[in-house]
Parts: structure tokens; sequence; C-alpha cells
């Protein structure tokens, strides 16, 4: 009998087939597309690599700020294109080389469970039979659609994370509906290529669930970069390439020659024959505990799947949890320290509680912020750049509970509070730690020594 069957080769999926596979456990995973699922083949890696090609260009446009002149800078969006394809392929191919390295059977086609029986779980792809003792559904999730009057009918003008990252040319305009983090990383990508874009946000702010001062902060760097913004607007039509909505009860609407849909995904439940198992299902994914078991005995959700945090590095981390129990360890997840990265030009990365979350938990905190001038290194490599670390700590016992930041390189600089956050560290205890001089991840004990 197999040790683990798993549905989805995504973060979740392939990053616990590959820690099973380690521990010796005989894993069989099913991937009906592409290794490494969304986020590998539409979402993070495609996407960031583009963003970086747009970076390199912007920093050639600017490049006499630092004493390097060009002439006649452009580029070539058909060879960023490919760059991605390239990159895609190679990484794709990294995942399925991990797979034979941990002897992990990968199953190409239609997974489907047809139930239990004495036997164990039962799971059939390509008309063959597998039986496993443990399975873990890794579906992921998919792009919403909301029911928008014209949606339809608007046909080939309307993209999402998936058809945008496909469009052979540029287009002159673009209207993208929905402020969030995928929203924000496209509109920024086309804006650094001369699209005009124009963002269409119900909430008060971009960046819902972020840092609002720090979303605020943003979106005024790229108001000053051309986008235009338009919140607390809520869609109420689409008529061919006009998006109509309404604020403060008066009707707009903006035209864009491609309409980009980005509000938000939901979980993939149906056509893998989960209701044959009878799993509780709970914000239209799958419901889990802190093990990620299911409510029925040996089987376990990770991932995009269970609704809850969309984000790879945390399906990554709930496949970890799965195989850690299953092998003997006791492990829980714990989501107090997730990251979220916006890779914009400049990123955005924040982890811990925002004031405006910290204030709805009534969690008593004290907060310090100090502008990423106050990094020497931030000041030499982002001429004219501005940008913002904010830190808040525990009122009571000075624990640091949630730390903002905007600036290069953010992304690269929130692990460190992600550990300080997941220890309990102390101001104190951050004070005593040592720096690397001169980093612009200093900045983080310059706010702690602020307080």
């Amino acid at each position: 009998m197999i040790d683990l069957l798993i549905i989805g080769g995504g973060p979740a999926g392939y990053v616990a087939a590959e820690r099973a596979g380690h521990e010796g456990l005989n894993v069989v995973l099913f991937e009906k597309k592409a290794m490494g699922g969304v986020c590998l083949n539409e979402g993070c890696i495609p996407t960031k690599t583009l963003l970086y090609s747009a970076k390199m260009y912007e920093n050639a446009l600017h490049g006499d700020k630092y004493g390097v002149l060009g002439d006649n800078i452009r580029f070539d969006y058909g060879k960023m294109l490919s760059r991605k394809k390239k990159v895609v392929r190679k990484l794709v191919s990294g995942v399925e080389g991990k797979m034979k390295t941990n002897k992990v059977t990968v199953v190409k086609g239609d997974a489907f469970i047809n139930g239990r029986s004495s036997e164990g779980i039962e799971v059939t792809c390509n008309d063959e039979k597998y039986i496993g003792k443990n399975l873990l559904l890794c579906t992921g999730s998919e792009a919403s659609v909301p029911p928008i009057p014209g949606l339809k009918e608007a046909g080939e003008v309307i993209l999402t994370n998936r058809e945008i990252l496909e469009m052979e040319s540029l287009p002159e305009s673009l209207v993208v509906i929905g402020g969030g983090v995928i929203g924000m990383e496209f509109a920024s990508f086309f804006n650094s290529l001369g699209t005009s874009v124009t963002i269409v946000e119900m909430l008060p702010e971009i960046l819902g669930g972020l840092d609002f001062e720090i979303s605020a902060m943003l979106r005024e760097i790229y108001t000053k970069k051309g986008i235009a913004f338009n919140l607390n607007a809520k869609v109420v039509e689409v008529d061919g390439n006009k998006v109509v909505f309404e604020r403060e009860g008066q009707t707009h609407s903006v035209e864009g020659e491609k309409i980009l849909l980005s509000v938000g995904r939901r979980p993939v439940t149906q056509g893998f024959g989960l209701e044959n198992l009878n799993v509780e299902l709970l914000r239209n994914g799958i419901k889990v505990d802190e093990k990620m078991r299911t409510n029925v005995p040996g089987v376990f959700a990770a991932g995009d799947v269970t609704g809850f945090s969309l984000l790879a590095h945390t399906a990554s981390r709930e496949g970890e949890v799965v195989v850690n129990n299953l092998t003997g360890r006791n492990d829980i997840m714990r989501y107090n320290a997730i990251p979220g990265v916006v890779y914009t030009n400049p990123e955005v990365a924040g982890v811990g509680e925002t004031e405006e979350s910290a204030k709805a938990k009534n969690i008593a905190y004290k907060v310090a912020k100090l502008p990423m001038a106050y990094a020497g290194r931030f000041v030499a490599e982002n001429e004219g750049g501005s940008g913002m670390c904010k830190v808040l700590t525990g009122e009571k016992h000075g624990e640091v509970i949630g730390v903002h930041m905007l600036g290069n390189p953010s992304s690269e600089i929130i692990y460190g509070a992600c550990i300080a956050i997941e220890q309990e560290m102390t101001l104190k205890e951050m004070q005593e730690v040592v720096f690397p001089h001169p980093t612009v991840s200093e900045i983080f004990k310059e706010v702690v020594f602020s307080f």
C-alpha cells in the first residue's frame, strides 16, 4: 500500500512529496498540468521574472542619477516573455528532479477520489487505481470571476492572471479591477513599460489587509508614476472595453484596451471526487485543524484549497506540517508570522499584526517608525527613493508583534522580522543582535532603538 497519495503538484504538494520521500515514505503525486502549480507556472515566478525585467528597464532609464549615462534606452517585450518561459521551464525541471531524487512517483493526469474502502483511500488516474493509507489534498485555487453584468460578453478583452502572462503585445491601456497584491504587481509592470494603467478598487485603500499607512504611501508613489486610482469604487457593469463603477452614489466609467480581473482567488474543491469522502468545508475551502487534518481520518489538506492563507510559502509550510506528523514529529501550523510581500518597485513587505489588526483584536501595542533613509545602504542605492519601516511591539512585554516596510529590498529583509515574531523576541533582545553594516536591514534595528 502507498503511504501517501498527494493530489496537486504546487508548493504544498511538491514540498510535502519531497519531504515525505526523503523520510522514506512511499509517495505518489498526481498533477494534471505542469509541476509547480499556479505559483511556478502562472503566478509567483513568471510575474517576478517580468517585474525584474521592468525594474532593470527603469534603472537603466534613470541611470543618470548614479552617474551612469545611456542613449536610446529601450526594451524588448518579446525577449522578456522568452526569458520568463525559460525561467519557468528551468524551475519546473528542478522540481521534477527533486521528485526523482526523493523517489516520488509522479503521475500526470486528472486524479479522482473514489472513496475509502477496507483497503484504504482509493484514487483513480489514467484508468489506474491507487490505494493509500493517507491522502493529502493540494488542489490549489483559481481566479475568482465575480458575477458582473457584461463580463462574459466582453470576451477576449477580459484577462485573468493566466491570460495576461501570455499576451504577445503590450496594450496601450489597461484597467485593473482590484487593487490587491496581484493587481498592483501587474499594474506596476505595465506602468513601467508605458501602458496607461487605471485601478478600480472597492476598498478605501489598495492592498487590503496590509498596513494601511504603507499601502497609502505606495499608492502615492504610483500616482506620481502615472497610475490612476479609483478607490471606494464598486464595479457594476462591464460594457465592452468600459468598466462602469459607482462611488459615493455617482456612476463613473473608465476604458481600457484590456481589462484585468484581479479580485482574489477561490479554492478548487470540485471535479476530483471530494464529495466521495464527505470532507467538511469552511469558507468555500476545506476545513482543517492545526495539523492540517480534515474531519476524515487519514485525509489532510494544505495550500490554497483550505481558503485561509493563499500564499505559496504558507502552502509549503502546511505541507511540511502534514509530513512531520506522519513521520512521528509533533508539529502544528502557526500563522502569526506569515510574511506578505508585494513585488512592486519599490517593494512592500510585512509580517505579523498591523495597527489595524491589533486594534481590531484589542491588542495593546506600541509603534515606532522611521524613514528607510536612516539606513545608509538604502540612501546609497535608492537615489531620491522614499520608504519606511514600522515596528509594533506588545505594550506589556515589549515583544515584536509586527513589522512593515516600504522600500527595496524589503522582500529580502522581512524574514528577520518573521524570526523575531516567531521567537517572541523583545526590544531588548533585538537591540543586542548584530546587523551587518552597511545594509538596508539595519533599518529594523534603527527602529527598535527609537522606541
